[in-house]
């Protein structure tokens, strides 16, 4: 099971919403070579983590089974998201688009990048929401936990589903 995480919470370049450029990624990711589509969950619109004087970002997760480099996976990711104008400002920054390996076949790896699972995907809401629809029975390669209790021992983090009346 290979779990991608989506997220943005700036304009686009050509102004697109950060769920119209949520939208348009995934056609893309379901392009890169290795990968086949299982599922997409609902957009959530959450609170930035952490809290930040930064507008609410949308959130997503894609599910793909299949087979590919890490390293790879990371490339095809990076370059979607510099095809969205995505600027590598800094740790939690707003950005344009935001794709994240969350877990490529139970993948452990600590070095070279990507870091597997994604180190922080357990504390994060906005991550665990949208995989609870994707992949109710995920369990954290690590932690050895299932993504409903990852999400129920979190404190209240500022996430609902995306509605289309708020842009």
């Amino acid at each position: 099971m290979i779990l991608i995480a989506i997220g943005a919470n700036l304009a686009g370049v050509d102004g697109s919403s950060p769920i119209e450029t949520c939208r348009a990624a995934v056609p893309l990711l379901c392009e890169i070579p290795g990968l086949s589509f299982v599922a997409l969950s609902g957009w959530y619109r959450t609170a930035p983590q952490p809290r930040a004087e930064q507008p609410d970002y949308c959130n997503g997760a894609i599910r793909f089974f299949g087979e590919i480099d890490p390293a790879e996976l990371l490339a095809r990711l990076h370059e979607i998201e510099e095809r969205f104008g995505r600027q590598r400002a800094g740790l939690n920054a707003a950005r344009t688009l935001d794709l994240d390996i969350i877990d490529l076949n139970g993948a452990i790896r600590a070095t070279p990048a990507p870091i597997l699972p994604h180190p922080r995907a357990h504390q994060r809401a906005f991550v665990l929401r949208p995989i609870l629809d994707v992949a109710p029975g995920w369990r954290h390669p690590v932690l050895h936990q299932s993504v409903a209790t990852l999400l129920a021992e979190l404190p209240p983090q500022g996430i609902q589903p995306w509605h289309e009346e708020h842009p």
